[in-house]
């Protein structure tokens, strides 16, 4: 069990026997009154949102997951195919469970997935990832006002809006939790 005011982003709890993750908390301390917490929960079996208010004593059953390493295969448009790089064995969860995440992995890439109960729960993706640029427009001559984007697509098919000067077959650095672009890199 877990105090309410003690709960954290990335916090697992066990609500009504579904496990959630804490994607968002907000502690409130109003002027009258005891202080509390509102919290976004997100359901990591069926993706529902919830959006409880608390009170900082009250309490909350926490569950305690595990990170395993675990290479990317491939994704066969119903599953995600991984293989764990500690015994070698090869397990699939459905794309359903993982929809935000599917656009940001690379085959053969190691991802940390965090299991309960041999249930893998989510994905650790990397806060910054290298993507190559698959589909660019050309920027038009004269399009030159401050700040001026474009929309383009990597090789995992995520769609991101870059400055024009980027071109096809650059690489650029992607902020994996806003889906936007943070620089060129140059290798």
């Amino acid at each position: 069990m877990i105090k309410a005011g003690a709960i954290d982003k990335g916090t697992f709890l066990l609500i009504k026997e579904d496990p959630y993750v804490v994607v968002e908390r907000e502690f409130v301390n109003p002027g009258k009154g005891a202080a509390f917490v509102r919290l976004k929960l997100k359901n990591l079996r069926t993706g529902q949102v919830l959006r409880p208010s608390m009170k900082t004593q009250d309490n909350v059953e926490e569950i305690q997951v595990t990170d395993k390493s675990c290479q990317y295969l491939y994704n066969d448009g119903e599953s995600l195919h991984f293989m764990d790089t500690d015994t070698f064995e090869q397990f699939e969860v459905p794309v359903a469970s993982f929809e935000d995440k599917v656009l940001f992995m690379k085959d053969g890439q190691s991802y940390k997935v965090v299991v309960w109960e041999n249930e893998p729960l989510d994905i650790k993706l990397p806060l910054k990832e290298i993507y190559v640029i698959t589909e660019a427009e050309e920027a038009i001559k004269g399009d030159t006002v401050t700040g001026a984007t474009k929309t383009v697509t990597v090789e995992t098919g995520l769609t991101v809006k870059v400055p024009i000067f980027i071109k096809q077959g650059e690489k650029i650095l992607v902020n994996t939790e806003t889906r936007e672009y943070v620089e060129r890199v140059n290798t």
